[in-house]
Parts: structure tokens; sequence; C-alpha cells
């Protein structure tokens, strides 16, 4: 429900402050004193359009915010949940238009998207009013009104989610025989490129390993003189660093046994002495280990040639071209059983249109029930708005192939004139009449889909009694749901909740909106002025009063 609504420079209004409660909320006033753009800013702020003819003259930004109540839209919190937004009992939605064309949304603070906005608006608010936004214009609506009155929209529910999961299948059992053409082709490329990295039993880190490898067997000769040099040097006889060494050691053994000073010296030289010895040692088995290779080295070089060609024509590295040789080996598996696959999408294909078919057989069973019904309650509806030579019709298209809602597309027709040949609301239905069959509907469809409705132009075209019959039927509406509506019948003004007068005041030169709410001798002031213009009369104050209190006790 709305609760609050904060319009700045938008048209003529430089800044408005609104507050509204449940039931009807009426607006009236003069034309031209911004009535219809309190409704385009409700518009804007649920994800209408907008545009930059919309900022007020002399202003660079226009700003609508409104205050939601979401205490009875626990689905809805959820969904805004999801969307990682605060979902409290409260939403207060900004939407913000910039000459500049930076415009803004806002969901509790946090910038949003004007596709998120478009969704929960819809889910908060319907507006009918102007030509372009009624949903009666849609036949997809009318779809949807059909089964609300039906009572089949779990059911619409399942047949769409039946046909979502067939036309998945029909997708794939499409892309399949897309790929058998060419099955047999890739079959052959797959097997062999499996067959080939197979074959090369790659091994994950062993490039490295045959890089090392091959640098060691194409120096070993360099190394085995080295590494033998080295030994002979330190221990390869008497004239080796090791004997000279050794002597060292043993003439300072002596001169540490005359003087204790020298202990420390001797003991790093000796230490120093084990360690080259230590060393010398090792490098004398390496040497030995050093052999040269041809036939090793050339197997060596021969895989790493081998690695390479495959890196040239699979993958960058080993590992790739190893995860490629496994995906390749299922994509065999899949290759050589197309045939069993092809079987069993197919059964499963057959079996889901089967149930397709099914469940619109019912769905369809249900609509047609339904239409024959639903054409006799809105004929009875729409007689007492003023239309007493209207029809609507429920017109079916059956479909050979079905869609997303159906086996048949659904469209309501309407004739305003008797004698005359029922065709699309679109075509034949003015704004006002349009309003008036979205009346006529939330009254044998009460429950809405959005908790706040709007109308607009409601009452093109009525008068007298017939606006009475209007007024009572808006206040019914609201009895399930918040209802605004625009109107110019003090008729209908009289059935009012709350009752807000708009006017157009010029200060400076500059003109502006002005809005009130009306307390009890407010609204029958404005009823009376409605009935009898400017100069209100007492007898026009009193058939106010009357009409007020007629209402109240209706």
């Amino acid at each position: 429900m709305l609760t609050e609504l904060s319009i700045r420079n938008v048209a003529i209004i430089d800044h408005l402050q609104l507050s509204f409660g449940p039931g009807l909320n009426l607006l009236t006033g003069e034309t031209g004193a911004g009535k219809s753009i309190i409704i385009d800013a409700l518009t804007l702020v649920c994800g209408g359009r907008a545009s930059a003819d919309l900022i007020r003259t002399g202003e660079d930004e226009a700003t609508v915010e409104a205050l939601f109540d979401l205490s009875g839209l626990p689905v809805l919190r959820e969904r805004l949940q999801e969307a990682g937004l605060e979902a409290g009992e409260e939403l207060l939605i900004k939407r913000t238009l910039s000459r500049s064309g930076r415009n803004r949304v806002y969901l509790n603070g946090s910038l949003a998207t004007l596709g998120q906005l478009t969704d929960i608006g819809r889910q908060l608010v319907t507006i009918h009013g102007q030509h372009e936004s009624q949903a009666l214009l849609r036949p997809d609506y009318h779809l949807v009104l059909l089964d609300a009155f039906a009572g089949a929209v779990e059911l619409r529910q399942r047949f769409g989610a039946a046909f979502d999961r067939w036309r998945q299948l029909g997708d794939r059992l499409a892309h399949f025989d897309e790929q058998e053409r060419d099955a047999a082709h890739r079959l052959d490329l797959v097997a062999f490129q499996a067959d080939e990295i197979a074959a090369a039993r790659l091994q994950p880190g062993e490039e490295q390993q045959l890089v090392e490898q091959q640098r060691l067997l194409a120096n070993a000769e360099r190394l085995s003189c080295s590494t033998g040099g080295a030994y002979e040097a330190l221990y390869g006889g008497d004239q080796s660093l090791l004997g000279e060494l050794k002597r060292v050691v043993a003439a300072l053994r002596d001169a540490a046994a005359i003087d204790t000073a020298l202990t420390p010296l001797h003991n790093l030289l000796d230490e120093g002495y084990l360690q080259l010895e230590d060393a010398a040692l090792q490098l004398r088995d390496y040497a030995s280990r050093i052999e040269a290779d041809p036939e090793q080295l050339k197997a060596v070089e021969d895989r790493l040639d081998l690695l390479v060609r495959l890196k040239r024509k699979y993958a960058p590295d080993i590992d790739a071209i190893i995860a490629l040789g496994v995906a390749l080996e299922a994509e065999l598996e899949e290759l050589r059983g197309r045939s069993r696959s092809r079987g069993e999408l197919e059964q499963e294909l057959a079996a889901q249109r089967s149930l397709l078919d099914r469940l619109g057989a019912e769905l369809g069973s249900n609509r047609r029930a339904a239409a024959a019904r639903l054409e006799q309650q809105l004929g009875n509806e729409i007689r007492q708005l003023a239309m007493q030579h209207a029809v609507v019709q429920v017109a079916f298209e059956p479909l050979v192939e079905p869609r997303a809602n159906g086996f048949e597309k659904v469209e309501f027709l309407f004739t305003p004139n008797p004698g005359e040949e029922a065709r699309p609301l679109a075509k034949v239905a003015s704004g006002g009449e349009l309003s008036r069959l979205m009346l006529a509907f939330k009254q044998v469809l009460p429950e809405g889909e959005a908790p706040t409705l709007v109308f607009d132009e409601v009452d093109t075209g009525i008068g007298g009694a017939v606006a009475g019959v209007l007024g009572r039927k808006l206040k019914n509406a609201a009895a399930s749901q918040q209802v605004f509506c625009v109107t110019h019948l003090p008729q209908v003004a009289a059935w009012a909740t709350q009752h807000i007068r708009v006017e157009k005041r010029i200060d400076n030169g500059r003109t502006s909106t002005l809005v009130t709410l009306l307390d009890g001798p407010g609204r029958v002031q404005e009823v009376a002025r409605m009935l009898a213009g400017e100069q209100i009369s007492d007898a026009a104050l009193q058939h106010a009063t009357e009409m007020i209190e007629q209402s109240s006790g209706a």
C-alpha cells in the first residue's frame, strides 16, 4: 500500500508531500490543476517511461519518492532480499530525472536498475488511466484475467512448467540432429586425437624433468671432466690439496701441544680438512656415475620433440593436453552412444508432449467454460456503468502448436453500440471505456494482482445516477485494495475514504500546484463546488452533505 508520495519539480509541481491511507483515495480539482501530473509521478516512480519534458521549467532535476507498506507482501520482500536489497516492512522508492540524462533509481537507499524498478512497481501498483498505459490493451493480459476468473492460475503454471521442459527437450533434440550431420566426421577426428594423446602417455610435470635430463646428458663429458679433475686436485696423491693440508694440520697439532693458544686454529683447519675430504669423495662418486649415453640423449630429445608437436597442435602446456585428452575420451563415448541417446531423448520428448496435451486440454476446457460466465457477469457490470448497449466477447483462436500459456490465443472483443461488429479492445474502446471495463473486472475479480489500483478517466462520458453506481463500485474495489481515482463527478467524490483537492496557484508569475487533504467540512465544500461551480449556494451545500452521508451509510 502507498503511504507517502513526494514530488519535486515535476511539470507545474514545485514540491508536494502527500500521505495516503487504505480505501478509496479520490483526487478532485479544476482541469489543469495538476491531478494527472500526480498520477504521472506515481507512474514514474513505479517504472514508467521518463522524459526530460517532465522536469519543471527552470530546474535541472526532478525527483519523485514513494513509500510503500510491505507488511502484507511477504513474496515481494523475499524477492527484494534475493536481489540484495534491504527488505523491511517498508520500501522507499526514489527516482530522479536530470536534463543531462543521468537518471537514477534508488530502492531503500540502494542504487537499482530501471528493470528492477519496473518489476517491483508492477507488483505494487496497477495504473488504469491514459490509453497507452491500459493493461487491457494487451491480449496476453486478457488471458491472465480469464485464467484468474476460471480459477485456473495453478493449472496454467503447471502447463507453463511442462511447456518449458518440452521446449528444452525439443531444443536438445534439434541440436542433437544438427550435430548428427557432422557426427561421422567428428567421430573420426575425435578418435584420432584421443588416440594420439593417449599413445603419448603424458605425465604431469614430465616436460621439466626431460629438459633437465637432456641438459645433463648433453653435457656429460664436460661434467665428468670437471668433477673428475676436481677430485684429482683435492685427493689425487701426495701433491694433492688434501695431502698438503694434511701436513699443515699435523704441524699445527704439534705446535698446539706446545702453545694451547693454537688449538682453535688447529681445530678449524682440521674441520676444514674433513669437509674437503667429504667433498672430494662426493665428487669421485658423482664422476663415476657420469657416462655419456648418445642413445639415451636421443631418446630424451625425441620425447621433447613429441611434446613440442603436441603443444603446438593441442594446447600450450602438458597439463592442458592431458585435460583435453580426458574431454575427448568423454566426447568419443558420447558420439559412439548417440543412437542410444537419441532414442531415449525421443521417448522423453514424446512423454512430455503427452503431458502437455493433457494439461492443455484441461486448461482450454476450463477457459471456455469460464468465458461464457465472464461475458455474462461483465455484461451485468458494464450496463451499470453507462454502457447499456456495450458487449464484451471472449474470442478463442486455436493454435497448431502450443505456447507457454496454452493451446489457444484469447482476446477480448468489444462493441460499444448495438449493431456493430465486436472488434479488439485496442481498436474501439476509449480511455474512459477501458477504465470502466477494468473496474467491471475488479467487481468480478475483486482480488487484484497489485495492492494499489489507480483509475484515471474512469468517469468520462457518464453522469447522474450512473456516477453514483461508479462511486459505489470504486468503493467496493477499495475494500480489498487501495484505490486511487481522479474524478470530476461529485457523485463519485462523495464515496471517498480520503478526499484530496488539487488546486493551481500563481505566485510571482510562476504556476504551481497546491494539494489539500480535506476534512469533513472541506469535503462538503468541495463536493458542493463540483455540483454548483464557484458560486456555492446553501442548497448545493445541503445536497453535498446528503450525498456524503448517503454514501457513508451505504
